[in-house]
């Protein structure tokens, strides 16, 4: 009878402030997609980054003949053969190196014409101006600095760059897109709780007489608060619930299908469907409780039982 009771009176609310609990559900809905939008986003940016800096060499450029001419650190001339043997055998000694790959000026020159065979400058560039080069495959990418500091400044060394750093810019990219919907995020949940505490304040007005009844016949605290907070429950788990469907969809259109970026970007791994799905039950919860514990804290202070 009681839960019948609690039933009946959620269905009354819920139909008394329809406009209001429809602008709970929509926002509530929004703020929890950009929510998991975000936890989307960063794992995204994490896969990326696990995948590509397992990809990324450090690279050890060379001396050559027009660098000693033009480049302050080759001033001592272009690179001996001595100095090459030297350099690699030290790289190979290293514990942190996987494995080095000595790439000559003519391999450099075929590379360099087959990725901009197209440019005006590809005719002129001959292959005694291309770098000679250690490619360096680490087994740690983190450690680069640890060959920098032993290569930097070596005779027949130019510089020693961290492809990871062509990456970055894109990964900070995403990491303050990232920021951003976390900010507009925390603008619709700041909306969607002031929205919760006035539909409650709303519903614990329409409802006085009958709560004042309660009280007279002895009805407990929780017993007539429950209501209230079961309707703001209720809203904010079909708003949790459309969030999901947000989520699932806006994967599906993205990168599946519609934009299909997976086949656009086919040289990016994207997350998988289990990553969205194992977020959909936090999304829930969240969705669920969040408007709970919100009417629960308003009701201290407009209904007074």
């Amino acid at each position: 009878m009681r839960a019948q009771f609690v039933l009946s009176e959620i269905g009354v609310g819920l139909r008394r402030n329809l406009t209001m609990t429809f602008a709970v559900i929509v926002s509530v809905a929004l703020s929890l997609a950009l929510f998991g939008g975000a936890l989307l986003m960063r794992e995204q940016v994490s896969t990326m980054k696990d995948y590509w800096y397992d990809k990324v060499n450090v690279s050890i450029f060379l001396c050559n003949k027009t660098d000693a001419a033009t480049a302050p650190k080759c001033s001592k001339g272009a690179v001996t053969g001595q100095q090459k043997e030297q350099i690699e055998a030290d790289l190979k000694k290293m514990d942190i190196v996987e494995n080095v790959h000595h790439e000559s000026a003519d391999e450099a020159f075929k590379h360099y014409k087959e990725q901009y065979s197209d440019t005006a400058i590809a005719s002129v560039i001959t292959p005694d101006q291309m770098q000679e080069s250690f490619r360096v495959k680490l087994k740690d990418p983190e450690k680069y600095k640890v060959v920098a500091t032993a290569f930097a400044g070596r005779d027949g060394v130019e510089s020693v760059q961290d492809q990871r750093n062509i990456l970055q810019n894109l990964f900070d990219l995403m990491n303050g897109m990232n920021i951003a919907a976390l900010g507009v995020m925390g603008l619709m949940l700041i909306i969607a709780l002031m929205l919760i505490v006035n539909t409650v304040r709303v519903s614990a007005f329409s409802r006085r007489r009958e709560t004042g009844i309660m009280r007279l016949v002895g009805a407990s605290s929780f017993y007539i608060q429950m209501p209230f907070i079961m309707e703001a429950a209720f809203a904010g788990l079909l708003g949790g619930a459309v969030a999901c469907v947000l989520l699932l969809v806006g994967r599906y259109f993205l990168i599946d299908h519609g934009i299909a970026l997976a086949d656009k970007m086919q040289l990016v791994n994207f997350i998988g469907w289990d990553a969205v799905l194992a977020k959909l039950p936090l999304v829930i919860a969240i969705g669920l409780l969040m408007p709970a514990v919100a009417a629960f804290i308003a009701l201290r202070k407009y209904l007074k039982v």
